[in-house]
């Protein structure tokens, strides 16, 4: 699945936070309804299995409360796409991201098999759909999320190329799959930020930490045999770049995936790098963007939610600016398709009964919401878990899109309400997380963080149905068969 990712480490954010964020997108051309729950230990499964690769796993008896973002329609799996458990660490999954011939010849996917022609089903190994359930309930710090997942990929296999992020208080990890069953992980430096859009973003890696102290790089067991196997280092200097290693050079990376991180690495560092005209240091089709920068400001969850709902404002790549010398040319971060906003925030300085923060923006593009809730609960309002097949503006993911799709349809005319609409949720929303943590600081049980979140989930209904009133009233108002005769 198409999809972005921002990591950001406790240095470079604004209050001492890991943050981890990543749009969940469908394939182009479809939206996949989202709820979002918690999930409690007496509802995960013992044996899981998958959907679409039928493979079996067997879990641990001992999984604690998670939260979750998954499919609100039965029959396609669980798709959990993100969330926060009860011992405070954060996980995002799945980023898709590419390789290459040489690595999917030497390690071909793990793909489903059905029975045919008298042979057995073969199962295939595990994948977007399953990680998170699989991983997130078992796991007490950001390494132990690695390692776990580390001995899945290499137990089962994957059928896709994927990336996945892991948080605690003190530190982010970001694993991405090699092949079938081989993997790196690399830990993001604190003062760095991480941005990531659908390919194989590592751009170095040392092998001999991964062999040994493990103090900011992982990866498979017999990762080293199977460079040297198969002559993936295509270093000159001996250094290993796993991007070029294990990732993919196409030309529709220039449209698809590399302006998205010249996009966001420009956000950061407007007077670091020069991004545009003669001599510029990196282009919107560069392949040698970093994967990590030290930004110029610390960065704040604004930031990130303005950047994952961005299309290229301020550019000639513009889609909505009628004058852009090149609008549409680059796939954009926020499109119609995205199904869901995840940005995990576990702040460190704060009592552990508040350190979780899950902020969401539901329903697709850049035109959505974005709300904060307390993790540590046992349930959220139906209004955020509530969602079924069926539209409603009893339901926010259904509310959220409805808005969207409005606003793109009439832009220049919705835009100002939209604009509005979302800074409203976000003020409000930082309003009920300053007046709840004072109340924990103050001793109040962790109950009431229940309270907190029905009060945040109360407000973002207010806002977007007062949101989408007027969005529609403007484009009633913009039909194309009017007659302004004053009839009664």
């Amino acid at each position: 699945m198409p999809c972005t990712t921002i990591l950001v480490g406790k240095k470079a954010s604004y209050d001492g936070s890991t943050l981890i964020a990543r749009n969940d997108d469908s394939s182009a051309g479809r939206f996949t309804p989202k709820k979002f729950v918690v999930v409690h230990p007496d509802e995960q499964p013992r044996i899981y299995q998958s959907v679409i690769s039928h493979v079996r796993v067997e879990l641990p008896e001992n999984p604690m409360r998670y939260t979750a973002v998954p499919n609100a329609v039965e029959g396609e799996g669980i798709w959990a796409a993100s969330g926060v458990n009860e011992a405070g660490i954060g996980m995002t999954a799945t980023e898709t991201i590419t390789s290459n011939p040489r690595v999917l010849g030497a390690d071909p996917l793990v793909v489903y098999r059905p029975a045919e022609n008298g042979k057995e089903e073969v199962p295939g190994g595990i994948g977007e759909e399953d990680i998170v359930c699989l991983v997130l309930p078992y796991i007490r710090s950001a390494r132990e999320g690695v390692k776990r997942l580390g001995s899945l990929l290499e137990q089962y296999g994957t059928y896709e190329m994927n990336g996945i992020a892991f948080q605690d208080h003190e530190e982010i990890w970001w694993l991405e799959t090699i092949g079938g069953h081989h993997w790196i992980a690399k830990r993001v430096p604190d003062e760095a930020y991480v941005v990531m859009p659908n390919q194989l973003g590592i751009d170095s890696f040392d092998l001999e930490d991964a062999f040994s102290e493990q103090k900011s790089h992982m990866c498979s067991a017999d990762l080293k045999e199977f460079i040297d196997a198969h002559h993936l280092d295509l270093s000159q200097d001996g250094v290993l770049n796993p991007r070029d290693a294990f990732g993919s050079h196409d030309d529709a990376d220039h449209v698809y995936n590399t302006p998205r991180a010249w996009f966001m690495a420009r956000y950061f560092l407007p007077r670091t790098y020069k991004w545009e005209g003669d001599n510029a240091d990196f282009t919107p089709e560069s392949n040698d963007i970093p994967w990590s920068f030290v930004p110029e400001h610390k960065v704040t969850v604004e930031d990130v939610r303005y950047l994952l709902g961005s299309y290229y404002q301020g550019t000639p790549y513009n889609p909505y600016d009628k004058n852009a010398a090149c609008k549409g040319k680059y796939r954009t971060i926020g499109v119609p398709n995205s199904d869901v906003c995840g940005i995990m925030q576990i702040r460190g300085t704060l009592p552990e009964a508040i350190q979780g923060v899950q902020w969401l923006s539901m329903g697709g593009s850049g035109f959505t919401a974005c709300f904060p809730v307390y993790a540590n609960v046992t349930e959220f309002p139906k209004y955020f878990g509530g969602t079924t097949e069926t539209v409603s503006t009893d339901s926010m993911y259904w509310h959220s899109r409805l808005i969207a799709a409005l606003t793109d349809a009439h832009f220049g005319n919705a835009l100002l309400f939209d604009e509005r609409y979302v800074n409203a949720v976000m003020n409000r929303g930082q309003q009920f997380l300053y007046e709840y943590d004072e109340k924990i600081r103050q001793g109040e049980p962790v109950e009431i963080l229940k309270e907190a979140n029905s009060k945040i989930a109360g407000m973002v209904k207010e806002e977007s149905d007062k949101a989408l009133s007027q969005i529609l009233k403007n484009a009633s108002e913009h039909m194309k068969i009017r007659y302004h005769r004053g009839d009664n």
